[in-house]
């Protein structure tokens, strides 16, 4: 063919209304992403006012922050290229096979990644508590998404899983600001316990770090093996726990001596039995 020949007008004519509609199309998508960029942008500025509403962990924030914006940026790519005429079904078909391909092999840290959202948002304990949970006993150091980091009083680290946690049962030494004081005491058979309880009481009243209020107070608990068991029980500040409970078990031993209250040890009587007869002792 000429190309002296070629109806440039009517190839232009046939031509516009897809130029048109490519135009039409590809300016919608950059009005809908530039919209969808700041309804992202505005959404995420409202969640971080909720989250410091409610005090939400710095952590937990950061993260919660940068999944939602991932996530609402996925959206938003999809709208766009929907807008663009570009089938995303094969897209989001992937994305789900991807999606749960990855939640297959990744259940166990799925399960703490869930239970570290938990954690942080309903706080059942904070840095520096001090807690007993999964068999430890120890000062909380960090609070991860996927676990957590307890100091036992041995100076060992524990790590612990975030699933693990936030399904079992957790002991919070630290949450409330007093904390009760309980020792066990044992005076020998015979000993006069009104005495003993007016003695223990005198004692524990020198102590200025425990409360009055609660007062202390001397229970008769036990008909022991060796000895009548007595509960002691008072009330100190939580940081004063053991230093009360040290230091009294002390003083109330050194007040009963005394008061020559005595402090039995453990007794045992032998009897021998002899069926052929007891044996003659010569010499």
């Amino acid at each position: 063919m000429d190309m002296d020949t070629i109806d440039y007008e009517g190839v232009f004519a046939n031509a516009l209304p897809f130029i048109l509609d490519a135009l039409t199309s590809i300016l919608v998508a950059v009005i809908v992403y530039f919209v969808g960029k700041w309804v992202i942008n505005f959404t995420l500025k409202a969640l971080n006012k909720v989250f410091a509403k409610y005090d939400i962990d710095p952590s937990l924030t950061s993260f919660l922050n940068s999944f939602l914006k991932g996530l609402l940026y996925v959206i938003l790519i999809l709208v766009v290229l929907s807008t663009m005429g570009v089938q995303v079904t094969a897209f989001i078909a992937v994305l789900g096979a991807a999606g749960l391909a990855i939640g297959l092999a990744l259940q166990g840290s799925l399960a703490n990644f869930a239970g570290g959202i938990l954690i942080l948002i309903f706080k059942p304990f904070r840095l520096g508590e001090t807690i007993e949970a999964q068999g430890t006993l120890g000062s909380v150091e960090n609070i991860a998404i996927l676990y957590t980091t307890v100091r036992n009083f041995d100076n060992k680290v524990v790590t612990i899983p975030n699933g693990a946690l936030a399904n079992n049962s957790i002991v919070n030494h630290s949450i409330k600001p007093t904390r009760r004081v309980e020792m066990a005491v044992g005076v020998a058979y015979g000993t006069d316990l009104k005495k003993t309880r007016q003695v223990i009481l005198e004692t524990l009243k020198k102590d200025e770090r425990i409360l009055a209020d609660p007062a202390p107070a001397v229970y008769f608990t036990n008909f022991g093996d060796n000895s009548l068991d007595l509960s002691v029980r008072c009330w100190a500040n939580a940081d004063d726990l053991w230093p009360v409970f040290w230091d009294n078990m002390e003083t109330i031993k050194e007040s009963l001596e005394a008061h020559d209250i005595e402090v039995p040890f453990p007794q045992r009587d032998v009897h021998h039995f002899f069926p052929e007869g007891k044996p003659e002792i010569k010499g």
